[in-house]
Formats: C-alpha cells, sequence, structure tokens
C-alpha cells in the first residue's frame, strides 16, 4: 500500500478528534485477511530470528535521524507508563524495531516473542499486530488480546502511531506495547502526542532556509504541539506544513503545494515582513487571517542556510520541495544516507555503491582504487557518515604529501623529546586522533616500506606506541585506504609488504574514470548547484550550452571529477552578472589545449582541415592500435587469460580489455 495514499485525508488532530483509538472491526478483518495470504496460521510459530548486531547497527544508521529525535522523546514517554508492565518501541518504515525502553518484567516476556530490538514486525512476518498494521493500513492502530493473529501474541495489548517526515512520507512507527489484562485507555492519546512530538523536531530542523509560521487560533497554543507549522521558501513558494498546520488549513500536503504564502493567510512576502518588524518590538504574536476566513495568532522565524558541500549537494528539480529536501539533507544536524548522494545514474557506480553499504559496519577494510580525481576522499567520507561511527572523527591522511621523514611520527604521534624539533608537549598523531571514527589513508601505495610493517602492526594488534614512549595505548577505528597505484605490482617489485594488502584489502572496490561514465550530465548539474548554493534563492540556475556540453562529453578529462569541478568553478566566476550559460569564451584557456576539446575540431565543416585523412595521422594511429594490441596480447598471456588481472596489470576496465580482445580475434581471423 502506498503509505502517502492511505494517509490522504486523515490528518491527525491533537487539538480535537481522535482518529481511532482502537482498530475497527473491519480493519482488524481486513488484517486477518492479509495475514492468511502471506501463508501465516493462527498457532504456528513467528520467525523470531535477530538481526545481528552489525545489521543492526546498520539499520539504525539508516535511520539515525529518527532515532535521534525519537529516543528523548521516548524516555519521556517510558517516564509516563513506567512500572505499568509496559515498554516503548520505536520501528523503521518495515516494521524493524530499532530501539526499545521498559519495564524488565515485561521485557523478559517481550523477548519471548520476539519483541525487541532486531526483530522485524511487519503483518508478514507476525501478523495483525499494531506495528504492521499501523504500516499497512496508515493509521495509529491498537490491538488488543485476542485481535492478534498469532495465538502467542495474544497476551499483549499494543498501540501504535505513524511517524511521519516533514514532506508526509513514512519514517517509522512508535508503539507502547503492555500486558493486555494492564490495558490503560489514555496509552493511544500518550503515544500520539509523542509521535507529533518527534514530527515536530523533525520539521523544524528541516529547513535551514526557510520562513516557517507557527500558527493557531488560541494564542496560549503557540509553541505547544498543537501549533501549526508551515514552510515556505524566502519568496513566498509554500514547502511543507505539519499535521496540525494541514488541519487548521484544511488541506491535504497535496493540495497545499498548489497554494503560496498570500493564498494560504491573505497577505504578501512583503506584509509579512512589514508584520514581522512592527511585532519584534513589541514581542507579541501577530494576527493573520487563513484563507478559510479565520483569524489566527502567529509567530515568524525566518532561519538562514548554511552552505553546501560538493558530495553533499543533490540535483534539485524545479518543484519548490526539491531544494529543501536537499538542504535537509545537507545541513541537518544528524545527517542523512552519505552513499546515495553518489547515486548520479552510472550502473557501474551504482553497483559499487551497493557492494560497499554491505560491509559498512562490519569491520571490513575497503580499499578504493581509481584515477587520480575519480572522487575517491568523496566515497570514503560518504562511507564514514552512513557507518556506525559516524558520530566519530574521520581523520585523513595523505601518505604522498608527508615526507618521509615525518610520516612516522605524523601517523603513530610521539612523546615529548622523541626527536629534535619535537613538540614540548607531544602529538597524538593520526591513528590515535582516528580512535572511535574513520582512518583514512588516500595514496597508500606510497607509504615507505618500513612504516607498512608498523602500519601493520596497530592493524592487527588494534594498539598504538608513539615514537619516544614505550605505552600501549588501544585505538579502535574503521580503515579506510585508496590508491592510484596497482598494488600488485607493488609487491611484485617488494615496494609493498603482501601482507599488508591482504590486510587492507577486505573489499576492494574501483571508482571508474569519469571519461567511462555514463552520468556526466548528472555530475555536471551537481557541482554547478553547490557553486552556486550561497546565492539569492529562486536564482536562476546555470546550465551549459549545447556546444559546452558537446565538448565536454568528448574531453577525456584526465583529471577527472576534480578537474571537472575546477572548470565549472572557473566557468561560473567568469559569468557577467544575469548570465546563467556557460559558452565557450568562459571556460579557462587551457581546457583547450586536449585534442579535440574545441568543436572546431571535429565539426567545423569544409573549412577545417579533413584531419582523417591525413597519411601521417592515419599511419600513427595504426602504429598505436598495433601497440594497444601488443599489450593486450602480452597482458593475457602473463595472467593466462586472467581478464581481471590483466586488466588491472593494464590499468583499464575489463569492459574495455573485451573490447581491445575483440579486435585482436577479428585481426588474427583476416
Amino acid at each position: 500500500m502506498d503509505f502517502n495514499r492511505a494517509v490522504a485525508g486523515r490528518t491527525l488532530a491533537l487539538s480535537g478528534a481522535s482518529t481511532g483509538a482502537s482498530m475497527t472491526l473491519d480493519v482488524i478483518r481486513q488484517s486477518h485477511e492479509r495475514s492468511r495470504s502471506f501463508g501465516l496460521s493462527d498457532g504456528m510459530r513467528p520467525d523470531y530470528r535477530l538481526l545481528d548486531t552489525a545489521d543492526l547497527a546498520i539499520k539504525r544508521d539508516q535511520n539515525r535521524c529518527l532515532c535521534a529525535h525519537a529516543l528523548p522523546v521516548m524516555e519521556t514517554l517510558y517516564g509516563q507508563i513506567a512500572n505499568t508492565h509496559s515498554m516503548v518501541a520505536l520501528t523503521d518504515a518495515d516494521g524493524l524495531i530499532l530501539h526499545s525502553l521498559g519495564d524488565d518484567d515485561f521485557l523478559a516476556r517481550a523477548e519471548r516473542v520476539a519483541l525487541q530490538p532486531g526483530a522485524l514486525w511487519s503483518e508478514a512476518h507476525q501478523g495483525t499486530n499494531a506495528i504492521g498494521t499501523t504500516i499497512a493500513a496508515g493509521l495509529a492502530t491498537t490491538v488488543l488480546g485476542n485481535q492478534h493473529y498469532l495465538r502467542v501474541n495474544r497476551f499483549l495489548a499494543c498501540s501504535s502511531v505513524p511517524i511521519l517526515d516533514p514532506f508526509g512520507a513514512l519514517l517509522g512507527v512508535l508503539d507502547v506495547t503492555g500486558d493486555s489484562r494492564n490495558h490503560h485507555q489514555h496509552t493511544m492519546a500518550l503515544a500520539k502526542m509523542s509521535a507529533q512530538m518527534i514530527e515536530n523536531h523533525l520539521f523544524t530542523s528541516a529547513f535551514p532556509d526557510a520562513l516557517c509560521i507557527h500558527f493557531h487560533g488560541r494564542p496560549e497554543f503557540l509553541g505547544t504541539l498543537m501549533e501549526g507549522i508551515a514552510a515556505f521558501t524566502p519568496d513566498g513558494r509554500f514547502v511543507s506544513a505539519n499535521r496540525s498546520a494541514q488541519f487548521q488549513l484544511g488541506l491535504s500536503l497535496a493540495a497545499l503545494r498548489a497554494h503560496t504564502m498570500s493564498s494560504l493567510f491573505d497577505l504578501s512576502h512583503g506584509e509579512l515582513l512589514a508584520q514581522m518588524r512592527h511585532r519584534a518590538a513589541r514581542e507579541q504574536p501577530m494576527s493573520l487571517c487563513l484563507h478559510s476566513g479565520v483569524s489566527v495568532f502567529a509567530n515568524v522565524m525566518w532561519r538562514r542556510a548554511t552552505s553546501v558541500t560538493l558530495d553533499e549537494a543533490t540535483p534539485r528539480e524545479p518543484h519548490p520541495v526539491a531544494p529543501v529536501r536537499s538542504a535537509v539533507a545537507a545541513t541537518s544536524s544528524v545527517k542523512l544516507s552519505g552513499l546515495r548522494y553518489l547515486m548520479t545514474g552510472d550502473e557501474r557506480v551504482a553497483t559499487l555503491v551497493e557492494r560497499v553499504r554491505k560491509v559498512i559496519g562490519k569491520d571490513i577494510a575497503l580499499l578504493i582504487g581509481g584515477e587520480t580525481g575519480t572522487g575517491k576522499d568523496v566515497l570514503a567520507r560518504a562511507v564514514h557518515r552512513d557507518s556506525p561511527c559516524a558520530d566519530g572523527p574521520f581523520i585523513a591522511v595523505n601518505c604522498s604529501a608527508i615526507p618521509d621523514s615525518l610520516i612516522e611520527a605524523e601517523l603513530f604521534g610521539y612523546d615529548e623529546g622523541a626527536f629534535t624539533g619535537a613538540s614540548r608537549r607531544g602529538a597524538p598523531g593520526k591513528i590515535l586522533q582516528a580512535d572511535g571514527g574513520t582512518l583514512f589513508l588516500d595514496e597508500i601505495g606510497d607509504m615507505p616500506p618500513s612504516l607498512q610493517t608498523r602500519l601493520l602492526r596497530v592493524l592487527q594488534e588494534r594498539t598504538v606506541t608513539p615514537l619516544g614512549s614505550t605505552r600501549v595505548i588501544p585505538v579502535e577505528f574503521s580503515l579506510i585506504c585508496a590508491t592510484n597505484r596497482n598494488l600488485r605490482d607493488g609487491i611484485e617489485r617488494g615496494a609493498f609488504r603482501e601482507d599488508l594488502y591482504y590486510r587492507i584489502n577486505g573489499m576492494n572496490v574501483t571508482l571508474p574514470p569519469l571519461r567511462e561514465r555514463t552520468d556526466l550530465a548528472a555530475i555536471v548539474d551537481k557541482i554547478l548547484r553547490a557553486e552556486r548554493s550561497g546565492e539569492t534563492p529562486g536564482a536562476a540556475a546555470v546550465t551549459l550550452s549545447p556546444e559546452v556540453m558537446a565538448a565536454f562529453v568528448r574531453h577525456r578529462w584526465p583529471g577527472n571529477v576534480r578537474q571537472l569541478a575546477n572548470v565549472l568553478r572557473t566557468a561560473c566566476a567568469m559569468l557577467d552578472d544575469g548570465e546563467t550559460v556557460i559558452r565557450d569564451e568562459h571556460l579557462p584557456q587551457d581546457f583547450f589545449d586536449t585534442p579535440g576539446a574545441r568543436r572546431t575540431d571535429v565539426d567545423a565543416g569544409d573549412t577545417a582541415p579533413d584531419l582523417a585523412a591525413s597519411p601521417v595521422l592515419q599511419n600513427a594511429t595504426a602504429r598505436l592500435d598495433e601497440l594497444a594490441l601488443s599489450a593486450v596480447a602480452s597482458a593475457l598471456e602473463m595472467h593466462r587469460g586472467n581478464v581481471s588481472a590483466a586488466a588491472r596489470m593494464l590499468g583499464v576496465s575489463r569492459n574495455t580489455l573485451y573490447r581491445k580482445m575483440s579486435a585482436l580475434g577479428a585481426k588474427r581471423t583476416r
């Protein structure tokens, strides 16, 4: 069932009527029918399997924004029901229990039916139950005793309320469960108030660059759970509204998106600002009139956004909701998923991200390969943000940028007087600084062999000893390494330790070069929006002319995404006021130094020299082709036909090598 359709038209009104403190018999019947359709029988033993600790940590991290706002409210709610043989549970949108609080005696009973973190309480797994049926039916529900489909769950009385994000989508479920013999009628009301509190916290933190109107028909309800909150862009376009605002305005979110501030509150943007200035000195709420003619009291808040970083900026659609949704992800104090921002349409990158996602939080070292500028550091930071240690430090060390004489002290730290010039107080070193977080060793292929031995010992023993010290300090961190070198080749040359290679290579992924990616247009759009993110909201987006886009597609991009970002940054700086289209004249001159970058090189018409017809160029191309095919044949022979190994040796993708192999086969059959 589409959750947004399920909740449409039945906004929760805390100021008045309840939308169903208990489920009707019809809803129970429908839920039981669904349970049977899942192949469940009322006497069966349900699936009591729990997620392991690592997988549960990943799920919690994926829902960390929800958890951060919900956990304090859960503690308050539990304080109100303590010693009533009850518990409070928080689930994700699928019904997986993320956290729970409760009386010890009841928690022990609940664990017998897997009502605990790591258990899935969807209808498909547990039959009719408050959590699963709330998700399926799209409304707050209470399931008492025998209303549960499975007999083993019929000692429970459960009240669940959906938690919606600021755009009306289901984030999770808040559940209060107790012994069916001790059920209290007020339980659902407490659960609803708590869910509304979580939603309001999410709402007020979601829009860092929005003009928010807090309103209610009675001034004493301003600043309480009862107040409506409507968010608008600085120029007055509607963004979103909480449930109380939807109720007071008498419109669903979908209907509200067709409105503006002036159509909903009967005043223009300028008039609102004038009222704000007038009321600020008197510290009194202003009086506004809703589109329905109802008068309300209101407080208006306007927060300014912080900057958006390149790796967190997302493509924005013209719809007024999209820019704010991007800002939520980029600037919220509790970050949302990091890896999803790398998904811009390239199939190889999508496959890589899904592989990486499966090992996050499982103590598996990640080794990232790829040419310079492909975004290895961006991927590493995204992995950190999606990991259980996201609240810890992210410590990056570029092993090629530190002099050999200093890298040991930089990594392992040192005590006072460890060497000439050492700080009197010593220094902890990057490894110790990464304790509880992520250590990112960039260009690890350039690490001196002598330090590789020490690093291997740290990774094996999870302890570090600073220079000049006998102290052994335990450390715990996630390890990500990156290199643009072929480490296997370094092993064969004796430049890289084989045992260290296998220690850092828990999973090996390689970012494709920009010239081989299929999402160039999406990457350009992301960079341009990040470059212009600090400008006036509502300003026209910057785009590329068709000629420049065609040149970008042909360009080889030896510096990859980093080079592309620098070119676009320079081009944006060269735009005059009012210009929004990047043309040839805005690009840095050295961009055209690469053969084939100018459009006149390939489509200048009859006036351009016919380079393809040049005998010199044809002979040179033929010789290059012969060399390429010879290298392919030699690599395949050396690795006994192992395509992956040959591709690594040549520094190309397997697809490129397959194309060369086809050409080689065709040549041999001539």
